[in-house]
C-alpha cells in the first residue's frame, strides 16, 4: 500500500524534492526498524544527526529520505530547513485526508489511562472485525512520537483516540495543530514537569491549549472538579461542552460509589443512569472513567459501549497493576511515573487497604526549585495516611523519609532498595512502588515479583 509520493511530502512540508519522484509505503524515523519502500525522516537528536544514517537508510531499500542537508547518493532526498517540524507537517496534512472523529487528551494525571479507557469503550461503540480505532501506543505522545502514531491512519480507521504530553508552554498548542481534534479532553493540571514550566498556573494554561484547537463543531471535555475548570470553560467558549467529576453540576458524575477490590458505581450522563463496574485498584479511576465516557459520548458512543467499554479496562502496566509476587505479598507496580498529585492517589489507595502496607517511592524529576518541599509534603502525606513502612531512593526523596520519621529507610540508589527490601518482606503486607520514569523503580517491582525468585529469609 502507499501512501503517496515524495512530490506530496515536498508540497506538505515545504521542502525542494531531488532525485526521483517514488512511492512510499510508510515512514520511518529509526534505521534500525527501517523497511524496504519506507520513507526514512533524518531527525536530529542531543547526540546524533540523522543525516548520518542516510547512507544506510538507502541501503536498506528506503524509498527515500527528509533531510535538512542533501546527503551523497543516488536515494531522492527532501530537503527541509527542521525534519522535526517537516514530520509534524506531513502528519498534518495526512490527518486531513480522513474526516473521522479524533479524540485528544492531555492533562498532569491520568492521560493515559483515560487513553486506554476511552479506546475500550469506543472499540466497543464502532464494533466491526477489524480494528476500527487508531490509537497512540505507549507513551508515543510527543513532538516524535503523535506525528508518528497519525502517519499509521488508514482507510480501515473510524475514529482516532491520541494522548499529548507537554513539558513546556506551546507544546500542547503545537500537538493539537497537527492532530486537530474534534473532542479535547484536559484530565487535571497538577504539579508536574513544573522545572519546564514554572507554575501550575503555566500547566493548565498549557493543557488548555488543546481546547484552542477544537472547530466550532468539535467538543470539549472539562474537569469540573480541577481549580482550572473555570478559565477551561471559559477558553473552550463557542464550542459544545461537556463537564466530568464528582461535583453535583457535572454533566458526567458518580454515585453510590463502591470501592473493593474492584470498582462499582452509578454513572449520570447523557441522560441516564448507568451502573459501572471497574476492574481496576484506585479510587482516582472513577474520575478517569468519567473523563472516558463523556469523550466517547461526545464521539458518538451510546450508554450501552459505555458500561461494557469500561468493564473491560484494566490497570495500564506500570500504573497501579497488581503484579503476582513472592510471599503472598500484595504488590502494586505504579512505577511508570510520578508527581506530587499521582503520589497522593497512590497512597491513599495504599491506605485504604488492610494490613500492614509499605510505600516504596523514587524521587520525582523535574518539580523545580521546590523539589524537597514537594518531596517533605509525600513523607508527611504517607504518615497521615497511616503507612506502615517508606522505602525511598534517590537524592531528593530523602526529604521524603526525613518527613515519615523513624520507620522509613533511604537509599541513595535503586539496586541497593530492592536488596534491602527483598530481604525484609514478609507474607501478608501490601507493597506498592512509585517513581519518577527516570528512577527506573520498576526494577523493585521485578525484585518482588512472582518470578524473580526467593525474596526475605
Amino acid at each position: 500500500m502507499s501512501m503517496g509520493r515524495l512530490s506530496m511530502v515536498a508540497e506538505a512540508v515545504g521542502g525542494t524534492l531531488f532525485g526521483a519522484d517514488a512511492e512510499f509505503a510508510a515512514v520511518s524515523t529509526d534505521t534500525r526498524s527501517l523497511q524496504p519502500g519506507e520513507l526514512f525522516f533524518a531527525l536530529r537528536g542531543a547526540s546524533n544527526d540523522g543525516g548520518a544514517f542516510v547512507a544506510e537508510a538507502a541501503r536498506l531499500g528506503a524509498a527515500g529520505a527528509v533531510v535538512t542537508a542533501r546527503q551523497p547518493g543516488a536515494l531522492p532526498q527532501v530537503e527541509v530547513a527542521d525534519t522535526r517540524l517537516a514530520l509534524g507537517e506531513l502528519a498534518r496534512a495526512w490527518r486531513a485526508r480522513f474526516d473521522i472523529p479524533l479524540i485528544g487528551i492531555t492533562g498532569s494525571n491520568g492521560k493515559t489511562t483515560v487513553k486506554e479507557m476511552t479506546a475500550a469503550i469506543m472499540r466497543v461503540a464502532l464494533g466491526g472485525s477489524v480494528d476500527p480505532l487508531l490509537v497512540t501506543w505507549g507513551n508515543l505522545n510527543n513532538e516524535i512520537g503523535l506525528p508518528r502514531t497519525l502517519l499509521y491512519l488508514n482507510e480501515s480507521h473510524r475514529a482516532a483516540v491520541i494522548e499529548m504530553g507537554a513539558a513546556r508552554r506551546g507544546d500542547i498548542a503545537y500537538l493539537a495543530r497537527i492532530a486537530c481534534p474534534t473532542v479535547a479532553v484536559v484530565t487535571n493540571a497538577a504539579r508536574a514537569h513544573l522545572q519546564g514550566f514554572g507554575s501550575v498556573d503555566d500547566v493548565a494554561a498549557t493543557k488548555g491549549e488543546i481546547y484552542d484547537s477544537l472547530p466550532q463543531t468539535g467538543t470539549a471535555v472539562v474537569n469540573r472538579d480541577d481549580r482550572f475548570f473555570h478559565a477551561w470553560w471559559e477558553r473552550s467558549a463557542g464550542r459544545q461542552r461537556l463537564s466530568f467529576g464528582l461535583h453535583p453540576d457535572a454533566d458526567f458524575r458518580a454515585t453510590d460509589i463502591v470501592v473493593s477490590g474492584t470498582i462499582g458505581f452509578t454513572l449520570h450522563g447523557a441522560g441516564t443512569a448507568l451502573p459501572v463496574r471497574l476492574a481496576m485498584a484506585g479510587a482516582h479511576n472513577v474520575l478517569n472513567a468519567l473523563a472516558a465516557a463523556a469523550a466517547a459520548h461526545a464521539a458518538g458512543a451510546q450508554p450501552a459501549a459505555i458500561a461494557a467499554g469500561l468493564a473491560a479496562v484494566r490497570n495500564v502496566a506500570g500504573r497501579l497493576r497488581r503484579v503476582p509476587a513472592q510471599l503472598r505479598l500484595a504488590l502494586y507496580d505504579d512505577s511508570y511515573n510520578a508527581n506530587p498529585g499521582s503520589v497522593r492517589a497512590a497512597i491513599a489507595f495504599l491506605g485504604s487497604q488492610a494490613g500492614e502496607r509499605w510505600l516504596v517511592l523514587g524521587d520525582m524529576a523535574e518539580l523545580g526549585p521546590d523539589s524537597l518541599k514537594m518531596h517533605r509534603e509525600m513523607g508527611e502525606c504517607a504518615r497521615l495516611a497511616g503507612i506502615s513502612r517508606l522505602y525511598c531512593a534517590g537524592v531528593n526523596s530523602a526529604a521524603a523519609a526525613e518527613a515519615f520519621g523513624s520507620n522509613a529507610r533511604h537509599y541513595v540508589e535503586v539496586p541497593a532498595l530492592a536488596a534491602a527490601l527483598a530481604a525484609e518482606v514478609h507474607p501478608g503486607i501490601t507493597v506498592l512502588v512509585k517513581g519518577s520514569r527516570s528512577m527506573g523503580m520498576e526494577r523493585v517491582v521485578q525484585a518482588l515479583a512472582a518470578d524473580s525468585g526467593p525474596a526475605g529469609h
